[in-house]
């Protein structure tokens, strides 16, 4: 399952969700991504080192939105703290309380998840004990008013 996070505000902005590794899936993480946002270039979009995210396609969507490409050390998740972090809720709070009978219910369910619960109720303590959905229009409302 790729993410795309907004690194300060850890809402979750793009992801997808595959039993395979093939790229085309994460493309489709990274396009919904840019869809919800319009990153000015030179923004750096970091991943581990999988395969998918190394594949041509992959990074050429990457440099087509001007973004700078980083990638994990090998063996080293604390590189990728915040997308680790994520998985590790994803999995307690969601996956593991789960009993999916399908994988369009899983799909189903994780959605309801990540948009509805993870980024609008969820409280994070990085975050002032806020939801990533609110503290994310707090510092969009502190930019405007600066």
């Amino acid at each position: 399952m790729p993410l795309r996070t907004g690194c300060g505000c850890r809402r979750v902005i793009g992801w997808a969700l595959s039993r395979s590794l093939h790229a085309s899936f994460v493309v489709e993480a990274l396009k919904q991504a840019l869809k919800h946002r319009n990153p000015p270039p030179g923004c750096i979009h970091h991943s581990d080192r999988g395969v998918q995210y190394a594949c041509g396609e992959y990074t050429d969507l990457l440099r087509q939105h001007g973004f700078q490409i980083s990638m994990s050390r090998k063996g080293n998740p604390y590189d990728n703290a915040v997308a680790e972090s994520f998985f590790k809720t994803l999995k307690k709070e969601e996956v593991y309380l789960s009993d999916y009978r399908t994988p369009e219910e899983a799909r189903r369910q994780i959605q309801h998840f990540i948009e509805h619960v993870y980024n609008h109720k969820r409280l994070h303590s990085s975050l002032g004990y806020v939801p990533p959905a609110e503290y994310e229009l707090q510092y969009k409302q502190t930019q405007i008013a600066a």
